[in-house]
């Protein structure tokens, strides 16, 4: 068994503390400068993120590039003057006086509770409303840069008015944001909706309607290679894959408590037979059906139900990316219903299965949290303390290193999150493992125990890859779309020099595919080198140019798309070399 321990970062706590807190002050910074230049400026919030900060304002006209040279100029200035962050407490009264004519500053203080003790925070002349905490002074701002604009809803609704959104990053030293700045021109360039149009893979339409994946036929080819190793790891480890509706009648969803907890990410009802059908936002309610479609004995426990099910929940234009983020998207999804004594076999099997699935894809580096009984929870007390104990031993024997969440289980049972690293570094919530006591419950599941009575069997619900479009968005940018060879749309391209040689490339493909390789022929009447160059930027792994003597020889001259020249080759030679990258 791999030791997959979490990930062991450079940055400390307390170096993310005190980025934190520089970012933050940034932020602040920025709007001062923002105010010196633009004095009608409404300001919103301005919080520090992962790597950097933002803040909104609404101004008369949009913010420029040139804009952002200007105030970035004003931050550094503010930053060489070490002019000090000083915290005041101020009463309700005093804040919005103070805050007469920043409305949105306003209706934030008139949302707070009575009992919040309000806070300002004040550099220069600059006050902001704020609860901090920020770095002594704008000295200790040691590299700073101002990145982009984008539009941003207040408070994310897209009913209140748009504001601006001014982006940057902050960090302790000029190597620090030099190193960032270079991270993220990788990422530009490895972005999956660039990729996946130069590609070829998919596209969405406002015809269709936004958060709507359309697959192309070579993306299509990618996708169902993904989804064939999936159905065949989990039949290897035992697993009954089934299919269910899209739509199901709104007494279901009711049942599963969906329409009392889920509502707002549920699309508007169809009426069919003059009753209400929803769109499923989640598969467990059919697989429960599937449990329940005969009486259970203990005797066929474990029982584990997966499907590759598509469902459809309402996201907010504004935070639809690409295939990270849609409204219809195909769940990896899984339930297992077991005896409790069964528990730890089965979370344990579903982490060894994780770790099979993801390994093939080229994903080694985990971080792993162990998250725990919140204080509103379903279900009984030693229930919680069996399932949470035995998602600790599954982790444990298998001696991972994981963090605890404490509280931070859903309310129906304690779960494992990983989280994967990609080629840049950069986490992604992608494997859950977590126990439901809630809808055993409301469906009333029960099995023929050893002595003839009914038991409540645990439930475990299981995602390893989660979204298929979400888990293919990651794969593209982790690959910067040069898919290892088992996963690339086109294996080998095969280019004949002149058209007398377009017979011998067409039988080249024909050798090739006989052996289950994807192969085409460019038999344009272009120059081999453009044919070769585009063939690198399709990101083929092989290029197998043939001329007079490759033809006479029986071979094939052989590049690759990183650039090699690996010469001529017989076909055979080349099918030894692919079959031996696949092993």
């Amino acid at each position: 068994m791999l030791d997959h321990g979490a990930l062991d970062h450079t940055n400390s706590d307390s170096t993310q503390a005190l980025r934190h807190r520089m970012r933050h002050s940034a932020a602040h910074v920025m709007a001062d400068a923002v105010l010196r230049l633009f004095p009608e400026a409404k300001m919103g919030i301005g919080p520090p993120t992962q790597d950097g900060f933002y803040y909104d304002f609404d101004v008369s006209r949009p913010f420029t590039p040139e804009d952002l040279e200007s105030i970035e100029a004003l931050m550094r200035e503010t930053i060489a003057a070490q002019q000090t962050f000083k915290r005041e407490e101020i009463s309700r009264n005093d804040a919005q006086s103070m805050f007469s004519d920043q409305p949105y500053k306003l209706e934030i203080i008139e949302d707070l509770p009575d009992e919040t003790t309000l806070s300002i925070y004040r550099h220069g002349e600059f006050i902001d409303l704020c609860q901090g905490p920020h770095v002594d002074g704008t000295a200790d701002i040691q590299a700073v840069k101002l990145l982009n604009i984008a539009g941003a809803y207040w408070r994310g609704d897209e009913k209140r008015p748009m504001l601006q959104r001014i982006y940057g990053t902050a960090w302790e030293s000029q190597e620090a944001l030099d190193d960032y700045l270079h991270r993220l021109e990788e990422a530009e360039r490895r972005d999956h909706r660039t990729l996946g149009r130069q590609l070829g893979l998919f596209s969405i339409h406002e015809e269709i309607g936004p958060g709507l994946i359309v697959w192309h036929p070579k993306g299509g080819i990618v996708r169902s290679l993904v989804e064939d190793y999936w159905r065949e790891i989990h039949f290897r480890h035992d697993y009954n894959i089934v299919y269910s509706p899209h739509i199901g009648r709104a007494q279901l969803w009711q049942t599963s408590g969906h329409l009392s907890h889920y509502r707002e990410s549920m699309y508007a009802p169809l009426e069919v037979d003059e009753q209400e059908y929803f769109l499923k936002p989640m598969n467990c309610p059919f697989h429960i059906m599937v449990y329940r479609s005969s009486l259970r004995s203990y005797r066929e426990l474990p029982l584990r139900i997966a499907e590759l099910g598509t469902v459809y929940r309402y996201e907010r234009s504004g935070v639809l990316h690409g295939l990270m983020r849609v409204r219809g998207f195909t769940q990896d999804d899984a339930h297992i219903f077991c005896l409790p004594e069964q528990v730890e076999g089965e979370v344990g099997g579903v982490l060894d299965l994780t770790f099979e699935l993801l390994d093939a894809f080229g994903f080694a580096e985990f971080s792993i949290s162990l998250s725990t009984r919140p204080e509103s929870y379903a279900g009984e007390l030693d229930m919680w303390e069996h399932a949470t104990e035995s998602l600790r031993r599954a982790l444990e024997e298998r001696h991972l290193t994981y963090d605890i969440d404490e509280g931070g289980g859903a309310f129906y049972g304690p779960k494992i999150d990983i989280k994967i690293e990609d080629a840049l570094g950069r986490e992604w919530q992608c494997t859950t493992v977590q126990f439901d006591f809630n809808l055993p419950e409301r469906f009333d599941l029960n099995f023929m125990d050893a002595d003839g009575g009914r038991s409540r069997p645990y439930m475990v619900h299981r995602a390893i890859l989660g979204s298929l479009e979400r888990f293919l968005g990651v794969l593209i940018e982790h690959y910067a779309g040069a898919f290892p060879l088992w996963l690339a749309p086109t294996q080998a391209m095969v280019i004949p020099i002149a058209d007398r040689h377009q017979e011998y490339a067409d039988s080249v493909k024909e050798q090739l595919e006989s052996e289950g390789y994807r192969v085409e022929v460019d038999g344009r009447s272009e120059r081999m080198n453009l044919k070769i160059r585009n063939a690198q930027l399709q990101k083929i792994p092989y290029m197998l140019v043939v001329g007079d003597r490759e033809q006479e020889d029986g071979a094939v001259a052989v590049r690759t798309r990183e650039g090699g020249n690996l010469g001529a080759i017989s076909v055979r030679e080349l099918l030894e070399r692919l079959a031996g990258e696949l092993t």
